[in-house]
């Protein structure tokens, strides 16, 4: 790390900053590329060997393979490049943010109305608060996938 950053210390989130941009090119490229009709039916047709086609890392690679948006923004992706995954697997963004956190579509979307995650708890890393890593994933979607 070059630069000192204290937002570092903010549970549950990923800064895309100068770094991230660098270690995501070739990802957020290829999310860039589903824009056009005839690669995103080249992407549904053959998802490894379209992805192969790109300077990736295999962890990147395996990350949209699996659909897990937390590992891709973790390897660099910026979350409105990935939105393009969402919308070629035909996933809306509140769909997306849900899966993100562990929670249905329907318990996002009541979480978000009610005024999002409380802040008590979430200041820095290692409180008790619920976008705290020990309390990942939640809600019942989280649920259903460990049960």
């Amino acid at each position: 790390m070059s630069l000192e950053k204290p937002y570092l210390d903010v549970p549950g989130t990923t800064i895309f900053d100068a770094e991230q941009s660098r270690l995501g090119y070739h990802l957020n490229q290829f999310c860039m590329s589903l824009m056009k009709a005839a690669n995103r039916e080249r992407f549904k047709a053959n998802e490894r060997a379209y992805l192969d086609e790109w300077p990736m890392t295999e962890e990147q690679k395996q990350a949209v393979l699996a659909r897990d948006l937390n590992r891709c923004i973790k390897a660099g992706g910026n979350i409105y490049f990935l939105a393009k995954i969402g919308a070629t697997d035909g996933k809306s963004f509140q769909q997306m943010a849900g899966s993100m956190t562990g929670m249905t579509e329907e318990e996002y979307r009541d979480m978000m109305i009610g005024g999002g995650r409380s802040v008590e708890g979430n200041r820095v890393v290692g409180e008790d608060g619920t976008a705290q890593a020990q309390h990942q994933p939640q809600g019942k979607a989280g649920q259903k996938a460990s049960a």
